[in-house]
């Protein structure tokens, strides 16, 4: 797999996605990122990322950002809908953006969904799952999705989401019954070491901080190397 050079970023403007967007600019990596609104444009613009304004609902902003310019070999998607929003892009978002990521030929596609989707259902507690079925419903068709579309993809399930800094304990398991919690930071830096990892091809994982898991289970850490 070639390495990646030339990212293009979607989800950038809050949480993992903006994790994701300053820790690619640390490794000095090109970097385009969709934001649908602009609030955030200078901060990102501050550190060196191109930012263009679009949403991942309408397919036409899609194309104008990936299919112009200098050739996309990476997209990394942290689409997700806020409870507020109408239409939930979850979904219709990430479908756009693999259509889009198709007919522009990219060489991976790195999706972040979230552990509950899929076969990782049986991980969460009926409370959990009464709270989120809808949206992790949402996720599940996206991460279909991607898997059908003949992309190279890596689906990244991040467990119960926190804001503290980085502790260095986030890893990857291909076990779909391990859940537990992770920094935001923790899971930026997983997804960014999947960029040049033969071994992440065509692999859903999910991601936990070592040190917060609910329960003890026992599970197989998944290397990049």
């Amino acid at each position: 797999m070639t390495s990646a050079s030339n990212i293009f970023l979607a989800g950038a403007s809050r949480g993992v996605g903006r994790e994701i967007a300053q820790y690619l600019r640390a490794q000095q990596l090109k970097v385009k990122a969709l934001l649908r609104t602009l609030t955030v444009a200078s901060e990102l613009e501050k550190i060196g990322i191109q930012v263009v304004q679009g949403d991942a609902l309408n397919v036409d902003d899609l194309q104008r950002a990936i299919l112009a310019e200098e050739p996309i070999d990476t997209v990394i998607s942290t689409i997700g809908g806020l409870p507020t929003d109408a239409e939930k892009p979850d979904y219709l978002g990430n479908k756009n953006l693999i259509d889009v990521a198709v007919k522009a030929g990219v060489q991976k596609f790195i999706l972040v969904s979230s552990i509950g989707a899929g076969n990782s259902v049986s991980a969460l507690s009926p409370q959990a799952l009464a709270a989120l079925g809808t949206v992790l419903a949402e996720k599940n068709k996206a991460e279909q999705y991607l898997v059908a579309s003949g992309l190279t993809y890596t689906i990244i399930r991040p467990g119960g989401l926190k804001s503290e800094p980085a502790t260095g304990n986030g890893v990857l398991t291909e076990d779909p019954h391990v859940i537990g919690s992770i920094n935001r930071q923790d899971v930026a830096q997983l997804v960014c070491g999947c960029l040049n990892s033969n071994r992440t091809a065509n692999k859903i994982l999910s991601a936990v901080d070592r040190n917060m898991l609910f329960g003890q289970i026992e599970f197989a850490e998944f290397s990049l190397d």
